[in-house]
């Protein structure tokens, strides 16, 4: 998702300086204007704004931190960490950058990559409300910001919008399987419920997947469970029960293990599929 939102910022006429573990990924957009830097830390020397889109937070503090970003950092300048990571790590980050004279927001976006390529994800910030009011006209190239709370709220945030996420795709899988066990098409049962009650962007696009079983991803898996993974530990400190939650988490934490944490996470599906099938009833190859 960082690299269809630093061509939305470049669009927008911003001056986007761009690294990645990746090379080629960072290289793959010079061609819309960005600026390849070979490391972290001079990727953001001179820079007032720095986004950080990364797999968990033990890549955000490799990067932050044992990667020099914080170092090289200006007083002044501000850091949005665009990841979907734990709260407790957010606040953390947040803290070590204030000492530094650095401001923080925890800023995860929800829309997928569809959301990203037009500008108008879901943005759960995280932080000062008026560090976020400064940077209004940054966040409206890539889609609807909402000040949701202290640092740290941003990401507790992210995580609810998991659990309806991995829950609704749970629930419009279960519901194929029915429909078709029952003698009717699952492309049919879709068309039928839109714009009904159970009309979702889960069921308009993950639901899609699941007719046309186009489980490329998208949104991995492996990244799903790891999101269920930190509300589950998150619900654990809480003292709260979420019993909906931990049984979609456990059918992603089965499907990863047995080998689809890089399918797109609609391919549930295919774990509740061969879970019928084994005990004899409806799969599908």
């Amino acid at each position: 998702m960082g690299a269809p939102m630093a061509r939305r910022l470049l669009a927008a006429g911003h001056q986007v300086v761009v690294w990645n573990r990746d090379m080629s990924k960072a290289q793959a957009l010079v061609s819309d204007g960005a600026v390849v830097a070979d490391t972290a830390a001079s990727a953001v020397k001179d820079c007032d704004l720095v986004f950080t889109m990364l797999s968990d937070g033990k890549a955000v503090e490799a990067v932050l931190f044992d990667g020099g970003v914080a170092r090289a950092l200006a007083k002044g300048a501000v850091v949005i960490d665009s990841s979907s990571i734990s709260p407790p790590v957010a606040r953390d980050h947040s803290a070590r950058l204030q000492v530094l004279g650095i401001a923080h927001l925890d800023a995860p976006v929800s829309g997928g990559v569809v959301g990203a390529e037009a500008g108008t994800l879901a943005i759960m910030a995280g932080g000062e409300a008026d560090v976020v009011d400064g940077l209004l006209d940054v966040f409206a190239a890539l889609g609807r910001v909402t000040h949701v709370g202290p640092s740290g709220a941003g990401q507790i945030c992210k995580l609810a919008n998991q659990q309806i996420v991995a829950i609704t795709i749970g629930a419009v899988a279960e519901a194929m399987m029915l429909v078709e066990a029952g003698g009717a098409s699952r492309e049919k049962f879709r068309e039928a419920i839109r714009g009904g009650f159970a009309e979702s962007r889960i069921l308009d696009l993950h639901g899609a997947r699941m007719v046309t079983r186009n489980f490329v991803p998208g949104g991995p898996s492996k990244f799903q469970l790891k999101d269920l993974d930190a509300v589950k530990a998150m619900a654990d400190l809480f003292s709260l029960d979420l019993p909906l939650t931990e049984q979609v988490r456990c059918a992603f934490s089965d499907f990863v293990a047995g080998g689809g944490g890089d399918t797109d996470h609609s391919g549930l599906l295919l774990h509740l599929e061969a879970m019928n099938a084994a005990k004899g009833g409806e799969g599908k190859e």
